[in-house]
């Protein structure tokens, strides 16, 4: 080949000179070119291999394409073929008729090279999904010709959008997409007559959206969701009359939605969401007949939603949530025959759910945390045969066969759950929780083949656990706690081999533990706590491999705790509340089994009707067998006398702590004003405002039922007052207390005076030598360790509630700090959520009660604080002050943005959250270390800088960490950005 391609060219050099130049051309720089550009890449997966640079020309090779008439390159098409190394235009520059250029999905770094640009007949230029990095070049738009498309999307391009954009007046698709572009959006881009689609979306980019788009008449899509732009949107929008598509979700966009917009009658898809536009939704929306998508979600609308949407005939996905609306649910949507979805979750609606929304023929149903009332029908009812009358081309069966999410959470539905839930045979999550529906749970629940998530929680269901519940063979998360279900746990339970959340918390549950639970090997958390439950743990479940919760806290189970697995790491909690069980984890050691003692009469005689039988003959063996009886008697008897003794001991105890109980309750204070006597009987109960009377409360202080949980410095109880308050009363472990009364009240009654919204109120205190108690108002909602590790998936905490706690608490650590208060102990179980979503932060200032604020005694008390101590504390030279609340105050925040504990445990290895943040900050990633429960619902300039927030304050060094009032002030710029933000960005 290579011979007679020699002697052709001879052939040619001597017979036609004047053609030299362009047989060369032809047979060569398509060659040389490719193989010059090769020559800087890297190629692991050899695709590149069929570029031989002997070939006549290149149109063979793999991701190469030819014009037929002149075999020149006409198309370079390396998508996915795993490259790297950097475009170099030197070779590219040879091939002369390339028409489009395609190097996505690979791995190629360094900048963009403005040359690129000046090929003559380029149009096509796509290299996104790469590493490219720096700005986009200025120049790169000047040279170009006949560019038609061009695309940098996924990199990691910095700097503003080049303003010599404009110039290149044939551009007709520009995707400039996740990316890290900042600054605003050049004036002159509305000047590109041609375009019919811009995608700029996910990048920070700010500003306002400037005014002129009227003049993109041939503009399609438009895409700037995920960017930080502000103020209202373009009134000539409407101009545009060939959208259809139209993406501003997740901005700071305000002011309502301009009347324009009305003329958008091609529009097929329009999101908003994540904005903070206000207003009614217009009237005009239903003028909107083409529009498919409309999500209007997570703003400011008020008002009913307007009639005027039975106009959209082609609406099939619908998303009105987190907004302000009232009303009614919509009877306009009966019309709307389309429709797939609805989201009217979190907004304010009112009145009954109207039975023929079953029929619609809807695949998702989203109406949680609003105010519906009344029965929620069963699907056959009458009133859901309305959807029929109006002609809808599904069959009611059809419509209730396409269900396959249904929430309708949170509000305040009431009667029984529908009988024929299996209806809905093709429903995949139900969420019924937090209703006051009553009656049991329907049988029919075994017909729900594909359901993985029924939420039932969090009502006033009663009956026993159905056993047609193992026919619901997908399940993967049950939750049924909080409700009054009596009965067994069902063993046909095993059937759910895909359960991997197992909640029935807070029932009337009684009966063994199914040792079938052990065959459930996926399970990971369980929950069975506060029910009546009986008998020992079934020894296989410590087969069980995943489990990563399991608590069965205050029932009444009994015996050794198995060994092995997960048992052998079990918190104590998780097992709390459980008097006759034994083992390691509850400090109770096992007695031994002895034999039943054999008591024998030996007067008795050889009647059948005696207890026993002996005839003359046996007298020897009667004489052995009383010696045997003798020995156990002596055995039974000491075990007798240490029970009495135990019980003696009990019974003084009880009576002691009766008595205080009783002083408590009978003793009365006013404003540090009343001092009964202070002797052990009686006690000193003191109340810094008002006199209540806690007679009917007092019993809940020996009451396991009314203990809400337990931490360094004691249990915590609740109780409720005659007159109806319920309070919180800390009783505080007396060994770690022994200071003198004098010092305690002095203590005590600092706390006391100590006053903000965002920290847990001291009411009062009662004091004995033998036992002290502390007595704060009741915070309704839980911790914050609830809520982000333990709290249903469905009901997780929206950044808006996770950033207005870290502001709250950061607050009340500014508010303790500025009256000289260290709290010392500060974690996420420690922040109450009241009823309104603020936090209050509690157990503030106790350390104060120890008998010297020594660290290490200190660690002792706060040892559950694990990774939000300070490093100051392992080190005795330096000074312990209020930057250790910086420190777990960082570690705090990060806790609340990731999702994730201070420390996790893992199989292997032991990650530090702050570490693991860190080192995703450094490696430009740190996005990604947001909770991912909030699917992405969360604006990345918030999140970002909080994180990085975080982080300063959990410095090593306690001098480079800022003071909370600082943090306070920046908190409060990154939810109001201004121009002294930017060393956070």
């Amino acid at each position: 080949m290579k011979m007679r391609r020699m002697v052709g060219l001879f052939v040619i050099l001597f017979l036609a000179p004047s053609l030299v130049s362009s047989v060369d051309s032809t047979l060569n720089d398509d060659v040389l070119g490719l193989i010059v550009f090769k020559a800087d890449l890297k190629d692991p997966n050899l695709k590149l291999t069929s570029w031989n640079e002997d070939d006549e020309n290149p149109c063979k090779w793999d991701g190469i394409k030819c014009n037929p008439r002149n075999n020149r390159v006409s198309e370079l098409l390396l998508d996915g073929f795993s490259l790297s190394g950097k475009i170099g235009p030197k070779g590219l520059l040879q091939l002369q008729f390339l028409r489009r250029l395609s190097l996505t999905k690979n791995n190629f770094t360094g900048k963009i090279n403005p040359k690129l640009a000046s090929l003559e007949n380029l149009k096509v230029i796509d290299l996104s999904e790469n590493s490219l990095s720096g700005s986009i070049p200025d120049e790169f738009f000047r040279q170009c010709r006949y560019l038609r498309a061009v695309s940098f999307a996924k990199n990691k391009l910095s700097g503003e959008i080049p303003p010599s954009l404009s110039s290149c007046s044939t551009l007709a698709g520009v995707n400039f997409s996740s990316n890290q572009l900042s600054g605003n959006l050049p004036a002159g881009i509305w000047s590109l007559n041609g375009l019919r689609s811009l995608d700029l979306s996910d990048n920070l980019l700010d500003g306002e959206i400037p005014k002129g788009i009227a003049g993109l008449l041939n503009l399609r899509a438009i895409d700037l969701h995920k960017n930080r732009f502000s103020g209202n949107l373009p009134n000539d929008i409407g101009g545009c009359l060939l959208l259809k598509m139209i993406d501003f979700s997740k901005n700071l966009l305000s002011g309502g939605l301009p009347d324009s917009m009305q003329k958008l009658s091609s529009c097929s898809y329009l999101n908003l969401h994540g904005n903070l536009f206000a207003g009614e939704v217009p009237t005009w929306i239903g003028e909107l007949r083409s529009v498919e998508t409309l999500d209007l979600s997570s703003n400011g609308f008020s008002g009913q939603i307007p009639d005027s949407m039975r106009n959209l005939g082609s609406l099939k996905f619908l998303s009105l949530s987190e907004n302000s609306l009232n009303g009614n649910f919509p009877d306009s949507l009966i019309n709307c025959s389309e429709l797939l979805s609805i989201d009217f979750s979190r907004n304010s609606l009112t009145g009954a759910l109207p039975g023929w929304v079953f029929g619609l023929g809807l695949q998702s149903i989203l109406l949680s945390g609003n105010r519906l009332t009344g029965i929620i029908e069963n699907p056959t009812s009458s009133s859901s045969t309305k959807a029929s009358k109006q002609k809808f081309q599904v069959s009611s069966t059809m419509a209730y066969q396409n269900l396959q999410v249904l929430d309708l959470s949170g509000n305040a539905f009431s009667g029984d759950i529908p009988w024929n839930l299996g209806s809905f045979s093709s429903l995949q999550s139900l969420n019924m929780s937090k209703n006051s529906l009553g009656g049991a749970i329907p049988p029919s629940v075994g017909e729900l083949k594909a359901v993985t998530v029924l939420d039932l929680s969090e009502n006033q269901l009663n009956g026993s656990i159905p056993s047609e519940i193992g026919e619901a063979v997908s399940l993967k998360e049950l939750k049924l706690e909080k409700n009054r279900l009596t009965g067994n746990i069902p063993t046909q339970i095993e059937k759910c081999s895909s359960l991997t959340s197992l909640f029935l918390a807070q029932n009337k549950l009684t009966g063994l533990l199914p040792s079938e639970l052990a065959n459930l090997t996926e399970l990971r958390y369980v929950d069975l706590s506060l029910n009546n439950l009986t008998g020992s743990l079934p020894k296989q479940l410590s087969n069980l491999p995943h489990i990563i919760s399991f608590n069965i806290s205050y029932n009444h189970l009994q015996g050794e705790l198995p060994a092995g697995g997960f048992f052998n790491i079990i918190s104590p909690s998780s097992v709390a509340g459980n008097p006759s069980l034994c083992g390691s984890v509850v400090n109770r050691s096992c007695s031994a089994v002895l034999p039943k003692p054999i008591v024998l009469n030996p007067n008795s005689t050889g009647d059948s009707s005696g207890g026993g039988s002996f005839s003359p003959n046996l007298r020897h063996k009667k004489i052995i067998f009383s010696i045997s009886a003798l020995i156990a008697i002596g055995a039974a008897v000491v075990i007798a006398i240490g029970v009495i003794a135990v019980t003696v001991l009990n019974l003084h105890v009880r009576s002691s702590s009766s008595r205080s109980a009783a002083a408590l309750a009978l003793s009365g204070g006013d404003d540090f004003s009343r001092s009964p006597t202070t002797d052990a009987n009686s006690g000193k109960l003191v109340m810094f405002s008002g006199d209540p009377d806690f007679s009917a409360g007092a019993h809940a202080l020996l009451n396991k039922d009314c203990e809400l949980g337990r931490g360094g410095f004691g249990a915590v109880y609740k109780t409720v007052l005659r007159d109806g308050q319920p309070v919180a009363i800390k009783k505080l472990t007396v060994s770690s207390l022994v200071k003198s009364q004098e010092e305690f009240e002095r203590e005590v009654k600092k706390l006391g005076k100590i006053r903000h919204p965002n920290l847990v109120m001291l009411e009062g205190y009662y004091w004995t030598q033998s036992l002290q108690l502390l007595i704060y108002e009741f915070v309704p909602c839980g911790s914050l360790y609830k809520h982000l590790h333990e709290g249903p998936s469905e009901n997780i905490l929206s950044w808006h509630d996770r950033f207005n706690i870290i502001l709250g608490t950061a607050k009340s650590l500014a508010h303790l700090h500025q009256m000289n208060v260290i709290h010392y102990n500060l974690k996420s179980s420690n922040v109450l959520i009241d009823d309104s979503g603020e936090p209050k932060v509690g157990d503030f200032g106790l350390a104060r009660l120890l008998p010297m604020l020594d660290r290490y005694v200190l660690s002792s008390k706060v040892q559950s604080a694990l990774g939000y101590m300070a490093p100051e504390f392992a080190c005795r030279t330096v000074k312990i002050t209020e930057k250790c609340d910086v420190y777990g105050f960082g570690v705090l925040v990060l806790e609340i943005v990731t999702g994730k504990r201070p420390v996790e445990y893992m199989e292997d290895d032991v990650v530090v959250l702050c570490d693991m943040v860190r080192g995703a900050l450094e490696e430009g990633r740190v996005e990604e270390c947001v909770d991912s429960r909030l699917l992405g619902n969360f604006p990345a300039e918030e999140a970002i800088p909080v994180m990085k927030l975080g982080l300063i304050c959990t410095s090593q060094v306690p001098s480079n960490r800022p003071d909370m009032g600082e943090v306070v002030n920046i908190l409060e710029l990154i939810r109001c950005p201004s121009e002294g933000q930017e060393e956070l960005g």
